[in-house]
């Protein structure tokens, strides 16, 4: 049984959600014949920059495209043709994936090269995809731009990486670069309701947030999660399943307890904190998580401008509740959240991940009092 990441990779630029500008480009590109012979695709994990990869190898091979002038337009692969199979099926000899993080140094880069001057086999391209590409060697990546400077008409190289930076100008220079951006936690919950959908899997709708916030703006890890709590759980898969999993407090949680904070009731704070911790909840996590909430609340009260980027991020309803927080922020708040940024630094290296976080707190909200 394949894995929920793999059986809703998205198979056309259409369907690769959160990157719409990088769709309509290699679209545009591909009703064009103006496909470029080396990509560079940059961004953060799980945000769709290996099936990209993939989807340009399938439309530089189409078969229906290539023959069929009317779906050339279309600027999609057929996903029905022999090439198009194939390259599903990672049976396709002339479509090669290289691992950079076990496979960087010169001679795989020699041996890349070598490979490079050999004709296709069966498709009308050779496309290279090299992942984790800033893990090669400088050697590696001297001998990988000789190859970038004059590759064979029939070639097309694809270097994707999560560290751009790490990437030689030398190279990046000689590739058409996209940049991939995290995914909306809106955007990523629709789409593990459609495949909870088409499951079958009864899930609460706080714990399907709850497991698109844990994936940070990865589409794979987010359906992973998934797939691993359709496992772990028979019948609905409750919020209070998930937050026992993974580790993590939902939203409604998070919210209470930051609105504890903010309306500075240091004993209920405490209470629930030290309710949390005894649960076996990971408090370094719990302390991103506030500190993330009370940001969105703060930025909010500066200002509101940013509200129309948090509509497209965020569910109404969790927006509403940061826009009712945001009325009871003060100057002083700012300390509570500083003194929370410092204690989780601290708390990934403590014995005692509970006591910077209680000190934190404790002085975030008695100073207001002292003054």
């Amino acid at each position: 049984m394949l894995a929920f990441y793999r059986k809703y990779r998205p198979a056309t630029f259409a369907d690769l959600l959160g990157q719409d500008i990088i769709a309509r480009i290699l679209q545009e590109a591909a009703r064009q014949d103006r496909l470029a012979h080396a990509y560079l695709l940059s961004g953060p994990r799980g945000t769709g920059k290996t099936t990209t990869a993939r989807l340009i190898a399938k439309i530089a091979n189409c078969k229906t495209r290539l023959e069929d002038e009317k779906h050339k337009k279309t600027g999609e692969p057929c996903n029905a043709c022999a090439h198009c199979l194939s390259i599903d099926e990672g049976r396709a000899l002339d479509i090669i994936e290289i691992d950079a993080a076990s496979n960087r140094g010169i001679d795989e880069m020699r041996a890349l090269k070598e490979n490079v001057r050999v004709a296709p086999s069966v498709l009308p391209r050779k496309v290279f995809i090299i992942d984790e590409a800033h893990m090669l060697t400088k050697e590696a990546g001297n001998a990988l731009l000789k190859t970038l400077e004059e590759p064979p008409a029939y070639v097309t190289i694809i270097l994707a990486t999560t560290e751009a930076e790490k990437i030689p100008a030398t190279i990046a220079s000689r590739a058409q670069r996209f940049q991939f951006k995290h995914v909306p936690l809106k955007l990523l919950t629709e789409k593990l309701q459609t495949i909870a959908n088409k499951e079958k899997i009864k899930i609460a709708e706080d714990a399907l947030e709850l497991i698109a916030q844990a994936g940070e703006g990865s589409f794979r890890d987010a359906e992973s999660l998934l797939d691993q709590m359709q496992s772990l759980t028979e019948g609905e898969i409750t919020t209070e399943a998930v937050e026992t999993t993974l580790g993590k407090l939902g939203f409604k949680k998070i919210s209470g307890l930051a609105e504890t904070m903010l309306q500075h009731n240091l004993d209920e704070t405490l209470q629930i904190l030290g309710e949390i911790a005894d649960q076996g909840h990971n408090l370094p996590e719990l302390t991103k998580d506030l500190i993330l909430h009370l940001r969105k609340v703060a930025v909010l009260t500066a200002s509101q401008n940013i509200k129309s980027k948090l509509e497209a991020e965020f569910p109404m309803d969790q927006l509403r509740v940061i826009e009712e927080q945001a009325k009871l922020w003060k100057d002083t708040h700012l300390e509570l959240l500083k003194n929370l940024i410092r204690a989780y630094g601290q708390m990934r290296y403590s014995n005692f991940p509970q006591i910077p976080l209680e000190i934190a707190i404790i002085e975030g909200l008695n100073e207001p009092r002292r003054k």
